[in-house]
């Protein structure tokens, strides 16, 4: 049983270093949106099908619109205190704290009361646009602006609906209108709904543009997290990102007595960040509570005139309080604080034995770098 444990997580943390390229098997790697939809598979933002497709074609809903947005934006979390009633979503719809989530941060307006979402009708491109659009704060701009703007690039600028006008100016703007490759006069296509390719590209072209300059709403919740907890010294940040570099040696709390005399090599262990892990400014790397895991390597008891005990951790994983599993590579060779005497002793009478109690606490020293984002604790695996 050890043994098939021991391959289960050599194969999970194998598993988690791949990344999606190529993961689905109907978007190949020269698809005009592959890298949006790999990067955002990975973050979990957007899923593919159980036969393993991803489906680039098909549409989406605007409930899964509004679930897909809120997890771009890193605000799945967020609580919301009024909810807004919609005609046609109860509390038990799937989609229904998103939806409220969506409302809150102004990605989408608040309906008249008593007004339909429509939440099992497919996001049209203007849809998806203005959401990306309303999360970020931008310049005003007039009607007559924006159609100028929007008559420069696109045949069909003259048919986009009223209210979108100004949205799509600004999404011209900033860079962020989503146009599939086509050998026709680029088109908007406004009222067509978004496929999940699109869907991915803007997305991507929000949660840039929202690092950068969110609405005042989404600024407040993406303020990078701070506390206090165990300092990380040689942590870098840059931007909204932090990264505790290969070398750091950080503490964690074992879950489970281990020893040089019984533990055995192979044997799984897990351990807890007991303190958050933070910048020398008290931003949050890893939070208080995170789960680790791993297995013992290299374990021989300590034998009189023989040799001292070893013990060797080598960490594997991480689970934070996300939910997130990632890999967390570190290692620990177990001593003992000893002053000068005692290590003479024991070099000359050798047999010392060590243990770890449940609840003590390892050192472990990364052997890769691990880099966060620092507004929601997410780990960004490279």
């Amino acid at each position: 049983m050890k043994k098939l444990l021991k391959g289960l997580l050599s194969v999970l943390a194998l598993a988690l270093t791949v990344t999606a390229a190529g993961a689905f098997p109907d978007v190949s790697d020269d698809h005009w949106a592959a890298s949006q939809i790999k990067m955002l598979t990975e973050q979990s933002v957007i899923v593919g099908y159980p036969d393993g497709t991803f489906r680039p074609d098909q549409n989406v809903t605007r409930a899964e619109f509004a679930s897909m947005a809120i997890k771009a934006l890193g605000q799945e979390n967020t609580k919301v205190v009024q909810p807004v009633d919609f005609s046609d979503i109860t509390k038990d719809y799937w989609a229904y704290d998103a939806i409220q989530k969506a409302l809150y941060f102004e990605l989408v307006s608040a309906p008249e009361e008593g007004e339909a979402f429509r939440p099992d009708d497919s996001v049209s491109r203007a849809e998806s646009l203005a959401v990306a659009v309303n999360a970020l704060t931008t310049e005003q701009i007039s009607v007559q602006k924006a159609q100028e703007v929007l008559a420069k690039a696109y045949a069909d600028a003259h048919t986009i609906p009223e209210w979108f006008v100004i949205p799509a100016g600004k999404a011209e703007i900033l860079g962020m209108m989503v146009i599939m490759p086509s050998a026709d006069k680029a088109k908007i296509e406004a009222d067509r709904p978004a496929t999940r390719a699109e869907v991915a590209a803007i997305l991507f072209k929000m949660m840039e543009q929202a690092k950068l300059n969110p609405n005042a709403k989404l600024a407040e919740a993406m303020r990078k997290k701070t506390g206090e907890g165990f300092v990380v010294e040689n942590a870098t940040v840059q931007g909204s990102v932090g990264t505790i570099p290969a070398g750091s040696v950080v503490p964690v709390q074992l879950t489970k007595y281990i020893s040089s005399q019984t533990s055995e090599p192979g044997e799984l262990y897990m351990a807890i960040a007991a303190q958050n892990y933070v910048t020398k400014d008290k931003y949050i790397l890893v939070n208080k509570g995170a789960a680790l895991k791993g297995q013992l390597i290299d374990v021989r008891p300590g034998r009189w005139f023989v040799r001292n005990g070893v013990l060797v951790l080598e960490n594997a994983l991480i689970t934070t309080n996300n939910d997130q599993t990632a890999v967390f590579n570190a290692t620990s060779n177990i001593k003992k604080d000893r002053n000068w005497f005692m290590k003479f002793v024991r070099f000359c009478f050798k047999g010392e034995k060590l243990e770890v109690p449940a609840e003590g606490t390892v050192n472990l020293q990364l052997l890769k770098p691990i880099t966060v984002d620092l507004t929601n604790g997410w780990i960004i695996e490279k």
